[in-house]
């Protein structure tokens, strides 16, 4: 083995934990978000928020599976949102476990399911909300993008 593949491979771990740090730190802090009542969920719901009250985005989330891969109108919706995000300075991460994103966020008032394709962590924009696990993944969303990775793939910690 070369020092060149042994190197390859001791980044490949590195990344490897990278994303598995950011993944816990999602979600810590979409938990924590959740009990502050600072989270939206679902894509319109996201889409008014950002519409009426810009300032309070703090972090986007995107959420797709193969089965919507294909979903032409959810993929332009995907376009429009991150586009925001990146003329608002939002930092924004996609996640391809939706059940597990829905654990996270819970059910909704009827019990049903939510639409976890697009969740907003917010913050009032007169008293900004401060969380650990958000400056963790601003600085793992910076560092995506050093590298041209301009809305990496998180994966979230097994149950």
């Amino acid at each position: 083995m070369t020092l060149e593949e042994i190197r390859g491979q001791e980044k490949d771990m590195e990344s490897a934990d990278r994303v598995q740090s950011a993944g816990a730190a999602l979600e810590e802090l979409l938990v924590a978000a959740k009990k502050q009542d600072y989270i939206t969920v679902g894509v319109y719901e996201s889409a008014k928020v950002m519409n009426v009250d810009p300032d309070s985005v703090a972090f986007c989330v995107l959420a797709t599976d193969e089965e919507y891969q294909c979903d032409i109108a959810l993929q332009i919706h995907f376009t429009l949102i991150q586009a925001f995000c990146f003329d608002n300075d939002v930092n924004v991460v996609r996640v391809t476990d939706i059940e597990r994103l829905a654990d996270i966020v819970g059910a909704d008032e009827t019990g049903e399911s939510k639409d976890v394709h697009c969740i907003l962590v917010t913050s009032p924009s007169a008293n900004p909300w401060k969380n650990p696990a958000l400056d963790k993944l601003g600085l793992f969303c910076e560092e995506s993008r050093s590298v041209y990775d301009w809305v990496p793939t998180i994966t979230l910690p097994e149950r």
